[in-house]
């Protein structure tokens, strides 16, 4: 039943972030960017699964949280897949295609590189909302939108929408689209443990290493 939750909120989490790129595909520019944030805002009020959410929480784990973190990833692009069977539309796969070839021209190197970013303001905006400061996701989805960096979960959405295009789905298949995405969830990884990699010693997310930290540290003040 715990596998069968987790996994829905992961289902649930792609569908409400493909919402957010229905309304930027349709609206674009600043104002669709910034309604974007309705799809972060409704994964982060309801705790759901995020790729790019629970990232964070993964870093240094065993094969079981990396394998996990896999899984959660497919339940996201399904939610994705599904939410694009449902809405599509000729306009909408045209918008999403542009989006697609903007990333296929940019080459998987550059897309990895740019999904830092995207991970790091992601990793900003799921922490300050958890410490109950809104403010880092309210900018930061519209941040990494209008900079153009790659968010695995939203080019779900613009994959699933853009091959529904029969054109689209002629002139570009999986394995000319999979190099481009593997590069963005990887560089997506990297963002949001960016943090670590640039303080060492940053305060740790995992709340048994927090604990761990605390209790080792009263034992050394008592051998003292």
């Amino acid at each position: 039943m715990d596998l069968l939750n987790n996994l829905g909120r992961a289902l649930l989490a792609g569908i409400c972030i493909s919402i957010g790129g229905i309304v930027y595909l349709k609206i674009g520019g600043v104002a669709g960017a910034v309604l974007f944030a309705f799809g972060l805002l409704a994964v982060v009020t309801l705790q759901l699964n995020l790729f790019t959410g629970k990232s964070q929480f993964v870093w240094g784990a065993d094969f079981r949280g990396y394998s996990w973190l896999l899984v959660m990833l497919a339940g996201n692009f399904a939610g994705c897949l599904a939410t694009a069977l449902a809405v599509n539309t000729p306009a909408l796969s045209e918008a999403a295609g542009a989006i697609i070839e903007t990333r296929l021209a940019a080459g998987p190197l550059r897309c990895g590189v740019l999904a830092v970013g995207c991970g790091f303001i992601m990793t900003t905006a799921v922490r300050g909302a958890a410490g109950g400061n809104w403010w880092p996701l309210l900018f930061g989805v519209p941040a990494f939108i209008i900079c153009g960096f790659p968010h695995c979960v939203a080019d779900a959405f613009y994959i699933s929408s853009s091959l529904l295009d029969p054109d689209f789905a002629l002139t570009h298949d999986v394995a000319l689209i999979l190099p481009f995405y593997a590069a963005a969830v990887l560089g997506n990884f990297l963002g949001c443990n960016l943090y670590r990699l640039a303080l060492p010693g940053a305060p740790s997310p995992f709340p048994s290493e927090t604990k761990k930290a605390t209790v080792e540290g009263a034992n050394t003040e008592k051998s003292v």
